[in-house]
């Protein structure tokens, strides 16, 4: 087995566990088991189930924030990058729905060190994400009578409640809903 596949392996039995029976009510013993490597194995790479319920989530937003990044600094029109990134995180969260929706389900079981980490690095990736409304409504490209954070919140409660409507396979693509979205969001914007 190769090294770097324990941690993918631990994250996917994590993951397939916390969606079946919740964070709760899985054991770092079922989790070793369906990962077949041993406790001492998952030690090495994390140090509690606390460890894996954060970073299942946590790969999840560092793509999002990279992609976010190489939308953001592009020289196209602020409504253009917007609305990638819009079209982007419905996309990706689509894309690890289960991780997001067990992350959601669970977060508050987080050790509050760990819980105060991932979401400063959630609210990091919202500012960066704000910053292009921001620099949308100096330059006149969207209204500006509407407040940058709001619009953010608004927006991402909707992205976070994906969770408890979307299914794969049905009527609409994670494309689709995400041009929706965004199609919404810039529309909401329009000067």
């Amino acid at each position: 087995m190769a090294e770097d596949a324990v941690p993918s392996r631990l994250l996917s039995a994590a993951t397939k566990l916390f969606a079946q029976k919740g964070f709760d009510r899985t054991s770092v013993q079922e989790i070793v088991a369906a990962a077949g490597v041993t406790k001492g194995a998952m030690y090495h790479y994390f140090g509690s189930k606390d460890d894996l319920l954060s970073e299942i989530y946590g790969r999840v937003l560092r793509l999002q924030t990279e992609q976010l990044e190489k939308v953001a600094v592009t020289e196209a029109p602020v409504p253009e990058r917007l609305r990638r990134a819009a079209v982007d995180v419905v996309v990706s969260t689509i894309e690890n729905l289960d991780d997001t929706k067990i992350f959601l389900q669970s977060m508050h079981h987080l050790a509050p060190e760990k819980s105060r980490a991932v979401r400063a690095e959630r609210r990091r990736y919202h500012e960066r994400f704000r910053s292009l409304i921001e620099e949308g409504q100096r330059a006149g490209a969207l209204r500006a009578d509407k407040p940058a954070d709001i619009v953010v919140d608004f927006f991402f409660g909707a992205v976070h409640h994906l969770g408890a409507w979307y299914r794969s396979g049905g009527r609409l693509s994670a494309r689709e809903v995400g041009e929706h979205y965004a199609d919404l969001l810039l529309s909401s914007l329009r000067p």
